[in-house]
Formats: C-alpha cells, sequence, structure tokens
C-alpha cells in the first residue's frame, strides 16, 4: 500500500517592509486638506448656530460673544499650546500644529466669501460638520500636527501613556458643553452634542494607537 504524501511546509510569508515616513509635501498636503475640513465644519456649524466639542467648539462658543469669526477665535485661543506642544512633542510637531492653525484661520476667513449658505438643517449640520471636523483632524493627527487645545493632549496621552485620543477629548468635550448649555435653546445643545459625538466618532474608529503606520 503506498505511502501517504508528506506534507509540504507552507511557505513563510514573506517579511513586511517598513512603513517610509511622509515627505514634507506629503504632510503639507495633507495638513492642508484637514484644515480645509475643519473650516467647513466650522462653518457649517456656525450656520446652523451649534456649538460642538474641543478647541472648535470654544471658538464657536465665543463667536457668539464677540464679534469675530470661529477660525480667527480658533488661531488665538490655541497660541499658548503651540509651546506646549513643541515642547511635549517636539519642534517639528509644534511647528506643524502652527502651520495648521494659521490655514485654518485663513480658510475659514475665506470660504464665507466662497459660500454663502441660505438654509442649513441643524441635523445635517451636526452629523456632517462634526464629521468632517473630526476626518480633518484624524488628516492633521496623521502627519505629525495637531490641531491645538485638547487635541494636543489628547494626542500626547495617546503617545505617551496609550489612552485613546477620542476618549480623552470626550471628556473634555463634555465640559465645554455644559458650558454652552446657557447660550443655546435646548435642541440646539442637543445638535451640538450629537456633533460632538461624530467628532469623536470618527477618531475613536480610526485613531487607536497602533493602527495607523503610514508615518
Amino acid at each position: 500500500m503506498p505511502s501517504a504524501p508528506t506534507p509540504v511546509p507552507p511557505h513563510p510569508a514573506a517579511p513586511l517592509a517598513a512603513p517610509s515616513p511622509h515627505n514634507l509635501a506629503e504632510d503639507g498636503y495633507a495638513i492642508a486638506i484637514g484644515c480645509a475640513f475643519i473650516a467647513m465644519g466650522l462653518l457649517l456649524l456656525k450656520a446652523a448656530n451649534l456649538v460642538t466639542g474641543g478647541m472648535a467648539g470654544i471658538a464657536l462658543l465665543l463667536s457668539y460673544l464677540v464679534p469675530w469669526s470661529p477660525a480667527t477665535l480658533f488661531l488665538l485661543i490655541n497660541i499658548p499650546f503651540f509651546l506646549f506642544a513643541g515642547r511635549a512633542m517636539g519642534l517639528a510637531f509644534g511647528l506643524k500644529t502652527l502651520f495648521a492653525n494659521v490655514v485654518i484661520m485663513g480658510m475659514g476667513l475665506m470660504m464665507p466669501a466662497a459660500l454663502q449658505l441660505a438654509r442649513i438643517s441643524p441635523l445635517f449640520a451636526a452629523l456632517f460638520g462634526g464629521s468632517i471636523i473630526g476626518f480633518g483632524i484624524l488628516a492633521i493627527a496623521r502627519h505629525g500636527a495637531g490641531v491645538g487645545g485638547l487635541g494636543v493632549i489628547a494626542l500626547i496621552l495617546q503617545k505617551q501613556r496609550g489612552w485613546n485620543a477620542g476618549r480623552t477629548q470626550m471628556a473634555g468635550d463634555a465640559l465645554i458643553l455644559l458650558a454652552s448649555f446657557p447660550l443655546l435653546s435646548l435642541d440646539r445643545f442637543g445638535m451640538s452634542i450629537l456633533s460632538a459625538a461624530a467628532i469623536n466618532a470618527v477618531l475613536i474608529v480610526n485613531h487607536r494607537p497602533g493602527r495607523y503606520i503610514g508615518y
């Protein structure tokens, strides 16, 4: 009786090549796209008289109290965080973060002249505006920068302690939204909570430690 054929061991998988870092042009391009998403999200939320979480939420909240655009306020309230970001995360991170904030301000100032909204659904603004702000933050973070404020703190804690950036930011968002409660109607307050949830859902799903190896 012929013997059974000897099984052939599986061919070992070829080792994966080490990820190549993004170059400066790729970083600048991706950060600019992320800034455009954030500026657009701010425009939508402002048009619907909503607030959200993070520095975007603080900028929107202040824009209802002072006659300045959310994009300008976004840059101004982040100034103290630039030095902190550079010291905690490195000079390159701090400079990229500064660049991102200046671009957000510039795009935010130009967008109302390019796009005027006659009517917008608060639900659409909360879900779509919040989601594209989340993807903007994600694009910027994946190219070695932050948007300042709570986002920088969340990224530092994720890098140094492994805390999920989305959950860390969500805790700060709760405090910002509570501060906005006296200025918003109940329905607008609910939609603002939804917009913050949309931002953080993007980060929780897509910005986990070890998930992205493209840099």
